[in-house]
């Protein structure tokens, strides 16, 4: 509005470290455009993370409420859906806001090992003094 070149830019504000390039730049932007926003449709458009695609994952990623465990691992919507396993998993992440893990088998507990858990707690309960085993708690975590 007042007519600025990039050398007056430069002269001005010395402490700044601004180009002479930078500063053309964006002068030129905002005569071009009246601001220096990105224009919205510029850009490489999405393709893997298509709304489509999402909707598609996270049909297949969560569990239904009438159906437990029905969701799929990463590899699994991945040759279903044909969408490629680092873009399921990116929409995982960054569109659905979840976290891929793996599944992995667990140990079931006998009833030997729950009896080994219990007399193992009650021993380590016994080498803290009275006033810190109300602090104290198990867990069935490592």
């Amino acid at each position: 509005m007042k007519g600025y070149t990039a050398v007056r830019f430069l002269r001005e504000f010395e402490s700044k470290n601004w180009t002479r390039s930078g500063l053309d730049y964006l002068l030129a932007k905002i005569d071009h455009s009246g601001s220096v926003d990105r224009v919205s449709g510029s850009g490489h458009p999405r393709t893997a993370r298509a709304i489509g695609n999402v909707t598609v994952v996270e049909e297949m990623a969560l569990s239904r409420e009438d159906k437990p465990h029905t969701h799929r691992t990463v590899r699994q919507i991945a040759r279903e859906s044909g969408i490629p396993r680092s873009s399921v998993h990116r929409i995982i992440k960054t569109d659905l806001r979840l976290k891929c893990l793996k599944k992995s088998n667990a140990q079931a507990l006998t009833s030997a090992n729950k009896q080994a858990r219990m007399t193992r707690a009650r021993q380590l309960v016994q080498k803290y003094p009275k006033a810190m085993v109300n602090f104290i708690f198990f867990t069935d975590e490592m």
